[in-house]
């Protein structure tokens, strides 16, 4: 046994105090809750937005920070070039293969049979706000979003692809200024300790966040919302299991660690993203724990945050299967040049729809939008269990931008794989050596 791994065993804290231990009490409770007392468990729906909000405000300063001194400290620019290039590849690819599964398997166990919905019997009402913004977000209106009408005004709304843009351009301007722009580096990364510092900070309110999240869900639309489109629900986890399991299975094998081993790893996240059903409460805490498992810190800030609005394999297959499901389901006949045209337009609509609740329904609303064939008032069936699908859509995510960090940084022989084991056999707790400002820098 190596000296961290008895010092981690003399140092454990009691099982009480364990972070996912929280977690977990408090989920149950909240479905508890939710299910026996839904007027409370809905009147506790602050508990998760305050938490959510606490995270998402710290979200832009930190992949700011994340990113400009990744790109900075390169030195390289064509090393630049390259690791982003092969990140956009590798994303490209692994949610192509995401988006056909979820057409495959949506076209095998069908679940949408036999439900014949007369899509005239539908009240357009309950999904006009999600149609409203689908239609506003076409493809042009989408690219020129990306573009902040000022500087500060990105990181003031958070809008993760806007964030990205300014912090892109900022890194590669400082990576240009040579040694003048060291001390600019430096401060960044500072400033970057501080922000990772209120994390830590944030982070041991979670159980408190995924208790009042999950007893509003289940109070607010009841488990029985479950049962009625079980087929659909059971279809999604099924298959995003499985994706995690062979494809991203696959993917870590060749790549030299076990899939399992790593979501050990990041089962503290994993259950805060279950409580709330948003990735990106994470997305700070995911940045140090792949430092911690030995990738390269520049690989790190450019790959996590850019696979928040790039990487969504979980939302891929929610808009392919959700899609069948609703052609199924009005008896919407589709040839297999139209799935083949949804699986291109999906490919499009699904960048940028980073981890907030909800993204991937809008998502969906925006394909279906392009997509005539199928009646878009359908969604409707959706509107309540989207909640219980995001929870997955964000579980999938999470876990494929955390094997993209390791594969990339793996490919650029920037990975330490004795550090990757170690940190795999005994993992850190969160909120403790993994958000210590500095830890897991390369």
């Amino acid at each position: 046994m190596t000296q961290e791994a008895i010092r981690t065993a003399v140092h454990r804290p009691p099982w009480y105090r364990i972070l996912y231990v929280q977690v977990l009490i408090a989920i149950a409770l909240g479905i508890a809750i939710g299910y026996f007392y839904p007027d409370l468990g809905k009147q506790l729906k602050p508990l998760g937005d305050g938490f959510i909000a606490l995270i998402k405000m710290m979200i832009a300063p930190v992949i700011f920070c994340t990113v400009v001194h990744g790109i900075s400290s390169m030195g390289d620019l064509k090393r630049v070039g390259r690791v982003g290039l092969k990140t956009l590849i590798y994303f490209e690819t692994v949610s192509t293969v995401a988006l056909a599964i979820g057409l495959l398997v949506g076209e095998i166990l069908q679940p949408g049979r036999a439900f014949n919905i007369d899509p005239a019997a539908i009240d357009p009402k309950s999904v006009a706000t999600y149609v409203t913004q689908a239609k506003e977000e076409g493809i042009v209106a989408h690219l020129l979003a990306i573009i902040p009408d000022s500087y500060f005004g990105a990181l003031a709304r958070g809008d993760l692809l806007q964030v990205l843009l300014i912090s892109i351009l900022s890194g590669f301007a400082v990576a240009f200024l040579g040694k003048a722009g060291e001390p600019i580096s430096h401060a960044i990364d500072q400033a970057a300790k501080m922000f990772f510092g209120i994390i830590r900070i944030i982070v041991r309110v979670a159980p408190l966040g995924a208790f009042g999240a999950m007893a509003f869900t289940v109070g607010a639309y009841g488990l029985k919302a479950l049962w009625n489109l079980i087929a659909l629900i059971g279809t999604f986890y099924l298959t995003s299991a499985l994706f995690v399991l062979i494809v991203l299975g696959a993917i870590a094998r060749l790549s030299g660690f076990s899939i399992i081993r790593f979501l050990a790893y990041i089962k503290d996240e994993l259950l805060i993203v279950l409580g709330t059903s948003s990735s990106e409460t994470v997305l700070p805490q995911l940045i140090q724990k792949m430092e911690h498992l030995g990738a390269s810190r520049p690989v790190v800030g450019l790959v996590v945050p850019t696979g928040y609005s790039f990487n969504l394999d979980g939302t891929n297959i929610y808009m392919t299967l959700a899609t069948l499901f609703l052609a199924q389901a009005t008896n919407t006949h589709l040839t297999i040049w139209q799935e083949l045209g949804i699986l291109g337009i999906a490919m499009i609509t699904s960048k940028g729809a980073s981890g907030v609740t909800g993204a991937g329904f809008i998502t969906l609303a925006a394909t279906l939008s392009i997509v005539p064939d199928i009646p878009i008032q359908s969604i409707a069936i959706l509107v309540g269990i989207d909640k219980f699908m995001s929870e997955c859509r964000a579980l999938t995510n999470l876990i494929g931008n955390g094997v993209a960090c390791i594969v990339i940084s793996l490919s650029e022989g920037e990975l330490d794989t004795a550090k990757l084991h170690e940190a795999m056999a005994h993992p850190i707790e969160l909120g403790e050596e993994a958000l210590a400002p500095g830890a897991g820098q390369a």
